[in-house]
């Protein structure tokens, strides 16, 4: 048999999705590349792998026992790389992370020069919503965790990152005055996150707060999205600010001053009480504890600058 590492590395992507197409995205390939090297890897055995079944793919018995196979060569060579790395002085391993979808406008700021003094380390991020990110975190899935809202039943330790405020937007056509009280969100057609949310969780704390009865336009499932509806006057988002950077400046959206808003919540690095650091991930703790208010200074300053303003 002559199958090749990235033969594998594909079959296993595709047993872990289920599907070509997003075996295909989550790899950065074509559709087509895919499916060639699938099927160059299936003619080397004569069991089948797959099967598909109206327009839904299967993993047989058979390809799910080579799915386990591959991932533990996969591990190996992984194992020897990092070996390799190591003897040469450098730090090598995973550094595997959750993050809230807001946080993709966070984290790579905080990444960025760790793993450019650290060329030997992988990263495996993983960018989703607050349940799929706190559930990561309790399988032990992931060596940190990014999220605005602490876990109710789990027990973590953190450190804090930066601010994360949320305002009310609307689109460019926006008429807002000074002095609205927070009764304005129950006149206006309101854009939520899909549930599971961290920006929908404390948006809908802030409103059962205040006794608010909000009418629901819609319900999407990332935070782009729910900034296109609002940049094409389809609603209004309680939005944090970190994420409209770009639209604000280009005057695609509107802030909306309300009293009691904004919302306030911090960004915080979490793990697990009991979790054992890799060296890898150690080395980042000491990275953001050491380097974040740096960091802070030089890429966020116009977020603090911007803040000020709107509560001048």
């Amino acid at each position: 048999m002559q199958y090749t590492l990235h033969q594998l590395q594909i079959f296993l992507k595709i047993t872990q999705t289920m599907s070509i197409t997003k075996a295909a995205e989550e790899l950065h390939l074509t559709q087509p590349a895919v499916s060639i090297q699938l099927k160059n890897l299936q003619d080397q055995f004569e069991i089948p792998l797959t099967e598909v079944i109206g327009r839904q793919l299967y993993v047989t018995d058979f390809g799910a026992e080579i799915a386990v196979a591959a991932e533990k060569i996969l591990a190996e060579v992984h194992a020897i790389n990092y070996k390799t790395q190591a003897y040469k002085g450098q730090l090598t391993g995973r550094l595997k992370l959750s993050v809230v979808s807001t946080g993709k406008y966070v984290i790579p700021y905080f990444l960025s020069d760790f793993l450019k003094q650290h060329q030997g380390i992988e990263l495996v991020l993983d960018v989703t919503n607050k349940a799929r990110v706190i559930e990561s975190l309790e399988k032990n899935e992931v060596d940190f965790s990014l999220v605005s809202v602490l876990p109710d039943k789990l027990m973590v330790d953190a450190t804090e990152l930066m601010q994360n405020k949320l305002y009310l937007v609307g689109g460019k056509d926006t008429e807002s005055s000074k002095g609205s009280t927070h009764h304005i969100l129950e006149q206006l057609p309101i854009i939520y996150r899909e549930e599971g949310s961290g920006t929908r969780h404390t948006m809908e704390r802030y409103l059962s707060a205040h006794n608010l009865k909000v009418r629901k336009k819609m319900e999407l499932t990332s935070n782009e999205a729910v900034k296109q509806a609002v940049i094409a006057g389809l609603g209004y988002a309680i939005m944090p600010l970190i994420g409209i950077k770009n639209e604000l400046i280009n005057g695609e959206v509107k802030i909306i001053p309300v009293k009691g808003l904004p919302l306030n919540s911090v960004w915080k690095m979490i793990w697990l009480k009991s979790k054992a650091f890799s060296p890898v991930a150690a080395a980042f703790l000491l990275h953001l504890q050491k380097e974040k208010t740096r960091i802070i200074h030089e890429k966020f300053s116009w977020f603090e600058q911007y803040v000020a303003q709107l509560e001048a």
